[in-house]
């Protein structure tokens, strides 16, 4: 019984020497996790290897990765594989779908709307104003645009027949008055005026026409119809009332006004109209244009406005069937963009993101256990190998013993 204990205990001793020996080790390399003290001396081998050193580790993890995994090559490349443009133009799509959403719900659109609102009132009552003042003071500012519209509108424009009678019917009823008349005839025939009046005619005039203006002349009944005027203005009113009927003034004026075209002037006239009204406007929108836009700016309700705007743009079907062309379009303008500035792009994010610090800061946050754990997980079936490598490498040097013990005891 004892000469089979000497060959059987050394395996066995050498087994579990090796496989707890190894166990222990690999323990050791994550516990205990603090430092343990008899006293003020602390116990050595404590905490274990890798709490003992996180911070170094951490260190090495972050310059490891950083410079054989994380390289601004590979960081590129992972950028051109996230980036691409069918990726880009769902992400963009995605996000313009969300905003449009967004919109839809009673909560965000009001302050949509508030927000819409100040930036057309900023544009148009303070951006705009300034931009034209300064467009305005170019020589070709509008001039296309303005001389479209003088030959496409003012050029061919006539008044049709409605509204050259009632532009006539306007006229005499306010301006061409019979009172109107009549003052205007009073104040035209003063004592100068007569007497210029009689003296040309006496001097121009010819035949029958002569006989009278020097015979009779013209000065008195000139006189007599002043005063008439003056003294019987019903009178003369009602008188100068039915020559205006006699004469069918309304239908003159009428006939007038539906025959007014600028394309009755010479060509010359109208080139140089064209060009006064264009400087006219370019005057204009320099110096009270700036102030008109700011006026109605500040007269009109940005909130209804922008209300207005969102709810059409909520309804409206061209929106959503359009986002899918303004995602493409956009996609299609990073991947201009990526391709030309790609490196540097990426070379300037590097320091932003600073990855290695973000390593070390956590794996310096991850509890020892937690860190055991995390690598446990990865490596624990090799780790368990190497326990039991050791197993079996102490039942070898066992049986190596025991074999000697058995060689020299048949030598003997």
């Amino acid at each position: 019984m004892a000469l089979s204990l000497t060959y059987v205990l050394p395996p066995v001793l050498g087994a579990v020497i090796g496989y707890f020996t190894n166990d222990i080790a690999i323990r050791m390399l994550f516990r205990p996790y603090r430092a343990w003290y008899i006293g003020r001396y602390r116990v050595p081998f404590t905490p274990g290897l890798i709490p003992s050193n996180q911070s170094r580790l951490a260190g090495r993890i972050a310059d490891t990765i950083t410079s054989s995994l994380l390289t601004p090559e590979e960081l590129q490349k992972i950028a051109r594989r996230l980036l691409q443009l069918e990726r880009t133009q769902a992400a963009i799509y995605w996000l313009l779908q969300t905003a449009l959403n967004q919109v839809k719900l009673d909560a965000y659109k009001a302050r949509t709307a508030k927000i819409l609102a100040g930036i057309l009132h900023d544009f148009l009552g303070q951006s705009l104003p300034r931009l034209v003042r300064i467009l305005a003071r170019q020589e070709d500012f509008l001039a296309e645009q303005v001389n479209q519209i003088f030959d496409r509108f003012l050029l061919e424009f006539r008044l049709s027949p409605a509204q050259a009678e009632q532009l006539a019917d306007w006229l005499l009823e306010t301006v061409l008055t019979p009172d109107f008349l009549r003052q205007t005839l009073v104040d035209f025939l003063t004592d100068e005026t007569i007497d210029v009046i009689d003296q040309d005619l006496r001097e121009q005039t010819t035949g029958t026409y002569w006989v009278v203006a020097n015979l009779f002349g013209v000065r008195n009944g000139l006189l007599r119809l002043r005063q008439f005027c003056i003294e019987e203005p019903e009178v003369a009113n009602q008188r100068l009332a039915k020559l205006m009927n006699s004469l069918q003034l309304r239908h003159r004026l009428t006939e007038l006004f539906q025959e007014l075209s600028l394309q009755n002037l010479p060509v010359v006239t109208v080139h140089r109209l064209r060009k006064q009204l264009r400087e006219l406007v370019r005057e204009y929108l320099q110096t009270d244009g700036p102030l008109l836009i700011q006026n109605l700016s500040n007269s009109l309700n940005w909130d209804e406005i922008a209300h207005l705007i969102l709810t059409r743009l909520r309804n409206s079907p061209v929106m959503n069937t359009s986002l899918s062309l303004i995602s493409e379009e956009l996609a299609l303008i990073i991947e201009r963009y990526l391709e030309k500035d790609l490196e540097q792009l990426i070379a300037r994010v590097i320091p932003i993101l600073d990855i290695d610090q973000a390593i070390i800061d956590r794996v310096n946050a991850t509890s020892p256990a937690d860190l055991e754990a995390g690598i446990q997980g990865i490596v624990r079936s090799e780790l368990q190998a190497i326990v039991n490598l050791g197993g079996i490498l102490g039942f070898l040097v066992g049986l190596g013993q025991s074999l000697f013990l058995w060689w020299q005891a048949n030598l003997v």
